[in-house]
């Protein structure tokens, strides 16, 4: 797949060709990533042109990312605030012999060796956060494999820098973010679809929205609600 990099004034744009038809213009959080999916016979000047008028809601659109709400680095101790699936915890920290996580009430109640250093307790964490996640997707997948009439789909967690959720078609896989552990299940729900109708239609295109609308008919709503959420 070949690459390439432009540069619009001080916007650096990421371009990629690739076996599609059309443009496809992109911001990503957290930081304003620019990226633009071209088709394999477009030429560099041209892409350059097409990301010349569309600056100006580039700007709006990293603005709009960098003004959002962040969350605050966690140093794991007691009474910390945590999020799991759109609701708000409390962390309870315990010393114990053997590293678990116990959700309890509206506490999150994390067992962790008393000579336990930050990051262990954030993998304790992220481990808990990853295997909920993948059961709660397992049943969205199940669910939606039937709707769709899809067969044949391997999916898993992982931390992603700049995407909630990924599809490589050939090879039947899909990816999630493990950050959708903290947002409502909703949100997660909007991305397994979006993830999922990838596999009938590559691109996002008229026919992409079509079957969103019709597995997911309030699949805007979630989307907004998601990219909302801090950061």
């Amino acid at each position: 797949m070949k690459s390439d990099i432009l540069h619009i004034g001080p916007v650096e744009i990421e371009v990629t060709f690739k076996a599609i038809k059309n443009l496809h213009l992109s911001v990503h959080p957290p930081k304003g990533r620019v990226t633009i999916a071209s088709p394999e016979f477009y030429d560099l000047e041209k892409i350059k042109i097409y990301a010349a008028t569309k600056l100006g809601w580039i700007k709006r659109e990293q603005d709009k990312i960098r003004r959002q709400e962040r969350e605050e680095p966690k140093l794991m101790i007691t009474r910390e605030s945590h999020q799991f699936l759109g609701k708000r915890y409390l962390l309870k920290v315990i010393e114990a012999n053997r590293p678990k996580l116990v959700l309890k009430h509206n506490t999150i109640e994390l067992y962790s060796l008393p000579e336990a250093s930050l990051e262990r307790k954030q993998k304790t964490l992220y481990n808990w956060y990853k295997k909920e996640l993948e059961g709660k997707i397992g049943n969205l997948i199940s669910e939606y494999t039937k709707i769709m009439n899809i067969t044949d789909i391997n999916f898993g967690i992982r931390k992603m820098r700049t995407k909630w959720g990924s599809c490589n078609i050939e090879k039947r896989m899909l990816w999630f973010n493990i950050e959708l552990a903290k947002k409502p299940i909703e949100c997660a729900e909007y991305i397994v679809v979006h993830e999922m109708v990838h596999l009938l239609e590559r691109n996002h295109n008229k026919n992409f929205i079509i079957l969103m609308d019709k597995f997911l008919p309030n699949w805007r709503l979630q989307k907004k609600i998601l990219n909302e959420l801090p950061l």
